[in-house]
């Protein structure tokens, strides 16, 4: 059985699933933005992390998605602040980015991210 051409362009998407693995929680609140790296420099995506430490967004369905490098920006240095974590003011992690290309629409792309007022790790996550 084939695959149809429907399927064959059916675009996967970005999530991103962030952790505060200094506290043991989701980070609820963090504030993420999502830019495709073209001569503009265009955010397709913004907003703030929910309860579980996932940023709902439409750009988890493709919507927006194009092939073509990213930069996601991670707040943790406020995030801490935010939080009531004491972090000096920029704290030594004020903003984590991370830059990633999208070759194949059609796969999806997680992006956990885990962090500490002091590092973080971010890679591809399988989805």
């Amino acid at each position: 059985m084939g695959t149809s051409t429907k399927d064959q362009h059916r675009v996967g998407g970005i999530s991103i699933h962030a952790v505060d693995i200094a506290r043991g929680v989701p980070a609820a609140g963090l504030n993420v933005r999502l830019v495709f790296l073209d001569e503009a420099r265009r955010e397709i995506a913004r907003g703030q992390c929910n309860d579980d430490g996932l940023l709902q967004h439409p750009i988890i369905q493709g919507i927006g998605t194009t092939r073509g490098m990213y930069e996601v920006e991670f707040d943790v240095g406020p995030f801490y602040r935010m939080c009531g974590v004491e972090v000096s003011d920029p704290s030594f992690l004020e903003i984590a980015i991370f830059r990633f290309g999208i070759n194949h629409l059609e796969e999806h792309f997680h992006l956990p991210f885990k962090f500490t007022p002091w590092g973080f790790s971010l890679f591809r996550g399988g989805a």
